[in-house]
């Protein structure tokens, strides 16, 4: 069986905040969201997108154990600062984690995350890195995920956005261009960042999402990256059938 989870929906402090703010979400499972992580299994293929502050406790949420690889959108510590808790997988494999992302992102990681690309103080290096280029492909055994990788706009910087059979997941964005978009045509399940109400300068917001969604026209559209003015209920009652708001741990087969 293949599935593809959102382990997390929240925007960068997650919600509620650390302060317990939630602004006006009502109390319900579906607005208690991490941050932004999905998660691919592929036959016996396990692969990771991003690597949140929350990732052990989605890994645990959802049962979650195996990893084979991680694929990272961009280098922002919402995505990536939970990097470290994926060492068990490293003893547990017994043999370093392949990660994959753009070249800027990588030296990003190597240096803010050293202990886990080089050895230090007595600790192994845990990860091994790869550079994507516009297309790369993950396996284990027989099985095989082919992956195509392509820029989007992400305020001051570039974010990757990943499409794989006819999934495409793009959880940081403020602009796709016309040759990206004209490639997302007709995708059965597009999973697209939708932040707040308001414009943002490094985010889609919800009328940017809907505009996006609207002229690449797939079958279904997940809104993710959702901050706490986005309350599930109120954008599930406002939404098209076939456009729905993520919550964590929702996930479908394909």
């Amino acid at each position: 069986m293949n599935k593809f989870t959102i382990l997390g929906c929240g925007s960068s402090l997650g919600s509620p905040w650390i302060t317990n703010y939630s602004a006006k979400l009502k109390k319900n499972s579906k607005n208690i969201r991490t941050r932004c992580c999905a998660h691919i299994q592929k036959g016996n293929l396990s692969v990771l997108i991003d690597t949140s502050p929350d990732i052990k406790s989605q890994f645990l949420n959802n049962k979650i154990r195996s990893l084979d690889a991680i694929i990272y959108t961009h280098e922002h510590a919402d995505q990536t600062s939970g990097i470290f808790e994926m060492r068990p997988f490293f003893w547990k494999n017994k043999k370093k984690i392949p990660i994959y992302a753009s070249n800027r992102t990588i030296k990003e990681l190597k240096d803010k995350y050293t202990f886990c690309f080089s050895q230090k103080h007595g600790y192994k290096p845990i990860m091994k890195a790869n550079t994507i280029k516009k297309k790369f492909l993950i396996k284990k055994d027989n099985t095989q995920l082919f992956v195509d990788a392509f820029e989007v706009e992400h305020g001051m910087i570039k974010s990757t956005g990943y499409r794989f059979d006819d999934i495409a997941y793009i959880s940081d964005c403020n602009k796709v261009n016309n040759s990206v978009s004209k490639k997302l045509l007709n995708l059965k399940y597009l999973i697209i960042d939708c932040l707040r109400k308001e414009k943002h300068p490094s985010h889609f917001n919800f009328d940017d999402a809907l505009s996006f969604i609207k002229l690449v026209k797939p079958q279904k559209a997940i809104l993710t990256n959702l901050h706490v003015d986005m309350d599930y209920f109120d954008l599930k009652r406002k939404l098209p059938k076939n456009i729905i708001p993520a919550f964590d741990g929702l996930n479908f087969n394909f």
